[in-house]
């Protein structure tokens, strides 16, 4: 048997778990039994930052997780406040990713096919 202390939402548990007898049925687990008290809530973990392939001053990120649908600028190409640089593809739509200013592309930084999560960098601009 072990005794391990889980915390669910800010809820603390002792669990204990009898170990396996090496057969593919899961171990048996004995019910959770509350804490005498509640652990603090741990602070969010910061997200690891994309890896950002340009040197550009302004990035460009996306706005929902999905897969990158289509690129359609390119590296050095002149781009205007609203023009789409990514289309991404989630639940089926098409979002396009557009300039947040006028400026140059200084790197695009996925392929069409990739995965990507909110707040990932797409490109930057100068």
């Amino acid at each position: 048997m072990k005794n391990y202390t889980i915390t669910v939402n800010g809820n603390v548990y002792e669990v204990t778990v009898e170990e396996g007898t090496g057969s593919a049925a899961p171990a048996a687990v004995a019910a959770p039994k509350a804490a005498p008290k509640a652990a603090p809530k741990a602070a969010p973990a910061p997200k690891a930052a994309a890896p950002a392939g340009g040197a550009g001053s302004v990035k460009v990120t996306a706005s929902v997780p999905g897969k990158v649908f289509k690129v359609e600028a390119s590296v050095g190409q002149a781009v205007k406040r609203g023009q789409n640089i990514v289309i991404l593809e989630a639940m089926k739509m098409e979002i396009p990713v557009v300039a947040p200013q006028d400026g140059t592309v200084a790197s695009i930084d996925v392929a069409a096919g990739q995965a990507v999560e909110n707040g990932d960098v797409l490109a930057t601009l100068n």
